[in-house]
């Protein structure tokens, strides 16, 4: 069992400023106590955001290109962790090892690199006329995370904002805080300055201190909506920035000359990623009426082939949830789902067969003839259930998908490419895959409507770090 009694501020594994018993980190495929970690408050908090604003006195006027070699040096560091990475995040959060080792790990390590060549090259001033407009370090940034993606979200914050010249005070998710406490690991390993990263696991009480905090510059929350509000409103009272990536519902529109089968097994593995605790999951999948059986069916094959199993066997393709309340709260979606009268395909309520019945599953479940009126069709549900909707046209569709209040992330899937991209356009969220088109790390990701504030990844992700100064001469 991991153990970890400090909290890492200034440089230095410190002691909580109060005394309390550590916080039990529970395993997701039986619910045994996998790891223990310190409690902090608020006036830890104070403490580390203190250090942070003391370093940015110094850190703030390092160049681009030595951000970028330490960047280089603490993504070495995290490589060489990679394998103790993903089983900590296969136990905690309940990805298989296999793959959260290429999605979980792989995936930070690429956004850190391509942010330790960004921090080398990004244009941070430039001539405007007669003035020189400058793009300077924000200053002090409070990172709150989730618990679905531990390690990914903390790079796609703290990268950035180092990148950018800012220092951080970070919160893990008190449910998989593990890699948050190795990243500081790894930040004192490549010898990052003391203050510029730090990190205060807790709970309500470190995240409530850190969101309304008035000595940080910015707020970076990833999360539910309304816990996402609440950040938002309490940090306005500085008049502090807010970037926020929230929740999603997000469509899968196959288009009537779709290739069916390829587009139903992309849109399944998607909306099942991490057993749907995605917030960018394809959740619900729009089909032309007429071939909303024969979907129906590759789903069911699809779904088939996504073994269910512990995460560290490298067999299982989905493992369990990530705590006992998400757990209970997909089942109750499950129900719900059938009592609206939504037809069941595959899955359904109860634990599927062979696991152990202590830890935090739910069979992967798919609904037909799911209606825009459906709460499983307008909730974000973060589990691997899937709705299938009929839709009649084109323009039928595209209003399905924008009928919500979120606008993460959407699918297009098309035999002709101009009219995928046609529809893509026309969709009011701020991403969009034409027939599965790859991750890009460079690319802006984040949301329209109740999705959230701003951008991650790429120059957008360190624009929201950084502050514009114009000096005329």
């Amino acid at each position: 069992m991991r153990q970890y009694s400090d909290l890492y501020i200034d440089g230095q594994w410190q002691p909580p400023a109060v005394a309390a018993p550590l916080t039990d980190v529970h395993g997701a495929a039986d619910g045994t106590v996998v790891a223990r970690v310190p409690a902090g408050s608020a006036a830890d908090v104070d403490r580390a955001v203190d250090a942070a604003r003391t370093a940015f006195a110094t850190w703030s006027l390092t160049s681009g290109a030595e951000r970028g070699a330490l960047l280089t040096a603490l993504g070495a560091e995290l490589e060489a962790r990679a394998d103790e990475l993903a089983e900590l995040l296969a136990e905690e959060v309940g990805m298989p090892r296999k793959m959260a080792r290429r999605v979980q790990v792989a995936g930070p390590l690429m956004i850190l690199g391509s942010y330790a060549k960004l921090a080398a090259e990004y244009e941070f001033s430039k001539e405007v006329g007669n003035s020189l407009v400058v793009r300077e370090p924000a200053g002090v940034v409070g990172a709150i995370l989730p618990w679905n993606y531990p390690l990914f979200l903390l790079v796609c914050k703290v990268a950035p904002a180092l990148a950018a010249g800012c220092t951080v005070v970070l919160k893990p998710a008190d449910v998989a805080p593990g890699a948050s406490f190795v990243f500081a690991e790894a930040c004192a390993a490549a010898g990052l300055p003391a203050g510029v990263f730090n990190l205060v696991a807790g709970g309500d009480e470190v995240g409530e201190a850190l969101a309304k905090h008035p000595g940080l510059d910015v707020v970076s929350f990833t999360g539910s909506t309304p816990v996402g509000a609440l950040v938002a409103a309490a940090a306005s009272a500085n008049i502090n920035r807010v970037a926020l990536e929230l929740g999603g519902k997000s469509a899968n529109i196959i288009l009537d000359d779709a290739d069916l089968e390829k587009a139903v097994t992309a849109g399944v593995n998607n909306a099942f990623l991490n057993s749907g605790q995605t917030c960018s999951a394809w959740t619900r999948m729009l089909v032309p009426a007429a071939l909303q059986d024969e979907a129906c069916a590759l789903a069911e094959k699809a779904v088939a082939r996504l073994t269910v199993g512990h995460p560290m066997d490298d067999a299982s393709r989905l493992g369990p949830l990530a705590s006992a309340e998400q757990r209970d709260r997909v089942a109750s979606y499950i129900d719900i789902g059938v009592a609206e009268g939504a037809r069941l395909v595959t899955g359904g309520p109860g634990v599927p067969d062979g696991v152990d019945p202590g830890g935090y599953y739910v069979k992967p479940t798919v609904f037909a003839d799911v209606t825009p009126t459906m709460r499983i069709a307008r909730e974000e549900i973060f589990g691997p259930v899937l709705s299938i909707m009929p839709y009649t046209d084109e323009d039928d569709a595209v209003r399905i998908a924008n009928d919500t209040e979120y606008g993460l992330h959407g699918g297009v899937f098309s035999a002709d490419p101009d009219r995928a991209l046609a529809v893509a356009r026309r969709l009011r969220t701020g991403q969009v895959d034409i027939n599965g088109g790859a991750w890009n790390p460079l690319a802006p990701f984040g949301g329209y409507k109740k999705s959230g504030l701003g951008r991650e990844l790429g120059e957008f992700g360190i624009e929201e770090f950084l502050e514009t100064k114009s000096i005329q001469r």
